[in-house]
């Protein structure tokens, strides 16, 4: 059963939050001290405390660097030379060195240079390249296959970086948080940096609430700064991952044990209906939110407010393309708002194979429940042009391609 971790970054996330809340999970503090040490930077040592925030248990892991002794500022290239020294698996080392890369990207597009020659400032210094490699080896360790996050939390007001001060989020935060699901909140502060934005976009696959998982451990990593009214805490959650979408009775053993359970995925809907419009513009809508990323559109005839005819519009999307989609969404109907929720589906494992007619070949798409065949559908679109090009009726080719996928009269396509 696979291994996921969900981060709850409704108070933010940085690489030491990170870090902290994955040793709090779980992962074994002396054995990623231990890997880092093998880095060979000097001058610095890390350290994990226990502190309360709120009332909340959480660990706080902070990197000490000798005061005295000098640290440069390194580019991109120190930097890899650094991590590929270090006793690490070498899946720890590629993805560290993608989080550095990702950010020298960022830089460069910034200050208008290349990521070879960014001085890192903040994200080259021991603590952040300490932050970045043990929260890579920290998921290593704790063997996590799948990540999910919340959207992020990024506060407000100012920040004071190298190069002065900038709004929240700094420029390399805002351009890291690109297509993910984040928010400006009352909280004065900074919240995400640019470590936790890197880390969070890297690792995490989906956002959105927490999804089905058979809880095993919970972490909170701590925050340095204290605030008024809430922890500042990260919260990661282990489990296992399982569905409860069937909305049986659900014992986490029994789950376990279970061989029919049945994994599903998330999907976000947004939904609207619209009476004013020219209804020969829908289709063209349809077929731009298909281009823009979404799952299936289609719209449902209605009878809405005053008896007035009109159009349920529905389009299906993951949560990172929601934003897109409205936009397109506005832009292109006249309506004034959108219902958004998620919702969980099971879906068929499908493939394609081709089946042989007296006319030429027709793919299949054949679908599977559970290892079982349970589907098969002749491919519209090839059956049309076989029958055209036969001249026979488009019937005949669709019933000669379904009637061999019933006898399992398939080849692979």
């Amino acid at each position: 059963m696979k291994r996921m971790l969900y981060f709850d970054c409704s108070c933010g996330a940085s690489g030491d939050m990170i870090v902290g809340a994955l040793i709090d999970a779980g992962a074994p503090f002396e054995t990623i001290r231990n890997a880092l040490d093998s880095l060979k930077i000097g001058h610095f040592h890390v350290t994990a405390d226990k502190v309360a925030k709120h009332g909340i248990s959480a660990t706080q892991f902070r990197v000490h660097v000798d005061q005295e002794h000098h640290q440069a500022h390194r580019r991109l290239g120190d930097v890899l030379a650094i991590i590929e020294r270090g006793a690490l698996p070498d899946e720890v080392k590629s993805a560290a060195a993608e989080t550095f890369r990702r950010i020298a990207d960022c830089e460069a597009k910034i200050h208008g240079s290349t990521p070879a020659e960014v001085p890192f400032h903040e994200v080259g210094a021991v603590d952040s390249i300490a932050d970045i490699v043990s929260a890579h080896y920290a998921l290593h360790l704790l063997g996590i296959e799948r990540v999910v996050s919340s959207p992020l939390n990024v506060g407000s007001g100012t920040v004071k970086v190298a190069h002065g001060v900038m709004a929240v989020p700094a420029p390399a935060t805002a351009m890291l948080l690109e297509g993910v699901p984040s928010y400006g909140s009352e909280v004065p502060f900074e919240l995400v940096t640019p470590t936790g934005a890197a880390l969070i976009t890297q690792r995490a696959t989906e956002y959105g609430p927490m999804p089905p998982m058979r809880i095993l451990a919970t972490g909170y990593g701590s925050g340095t700064r204290e605030l008024d009214d809430r922890a500042n805490v990260l919260r990661a959650i282990v489990g296992e991952e399982t569905d409860v979408s069937h909305r049986r009775h659900y014992h986490p053993v029994a789950q376990e044990r279970d061989p029919t359970a049945v994994q599903g995925e998330v999907v976000t809907v947004i939904e609207f209906n619209v009476d004013d419009m020219n209804p020969e513009l829908l289709p063209a809508l349809i077929a731009d939110v298909i281009e823009r990323g979404a799952r299936d559109a289609f719209f449902t005839p209605i009878l809405g407010k005053k008896g007035r005819p009109g159009y349920l519009v529905t389009v299906l999307c993951d949560e990172p393309a929601a934003e897109e989609i409205g936009r397109a969404l506005f832009e292109g109907t006249t309506t004034f708002g959108l219902r958004l929720r998620q919702e969980r589906r099971i879906c068929l494992e499908r493939e394609w194979k081709q089946a042989a007619t007296p006319w030429g070949p027709v793919r299949v798409k054949v679908g599977r429940y559970q290892g079982n065949v349970t589907s098969a559908s002749p491919e519209f679109e090839d059956c049309r042009r076989v029958a055209v090009e036969a001249g026979v009726p488009l019937i005949r080719v669709y019933d000669a391609a379904r009637a061999a996928a019933v006898k399992g009269e398939l080849e692979d396509a």
